[in-house]
């Protein structure tokens, strides 16, 4: 079986190092991190992701306005995104199946056994 491809966005290097390290310990995942929201269409261009786990509050481009660029883009178009945020509570995600306004989001902290979930889950949607 080949390795999933993760692209993770976040701002904050210490959390994308967090998840690189976890997520390729298990050995299921290829990770590249990206902490700069102006950045991540050439870095997913260049990695060809399988999944964009992508912070919504950056300081240079909104989270948002990097999966509208995404969608844009016709070879990144169907690759899932799922928000990591800490602006909504766990609790308030897991009352809504970790799905707001049709998106899928993770609440930070971040739980990575958790976060394993969501991405094959999402995958295999």
């Amino acid at each position: 079986m080949s390795k999933k491809r993760i692209l993770v966005v976040d701002d904050e290097r210490s959390i994308t190092r967090l998840l690189r390290l976890n997520l390729e310990q298990t050995g299921n995942y290829e990770v590249r991190e990206e902490n700069s929201g102006a950045r991540v269409l050439k870095s997913a261009r260049d990695f060809k992701p399988d999944l964009i786990l992508l912070d919504v509050m950056m300081p240079d481009v909104d989270g948002g306005d990097v999966a509208a660029g995404l969608k844009q883009d016709p070879d990144l178009r169907k690759t899932p995104v799922v928000f990591l945020t800490a602006a909504v509570r766990k609790e308030e995600l897991d009352a809504s199946g970790g799905r707001i306004g049709g998106r899928s989001y993770i609440a930070k902290p971040i739980d990575v056994k958790g976060v394993i979930g969501v991405i094959e889950k999402t995958l295999a949607s």
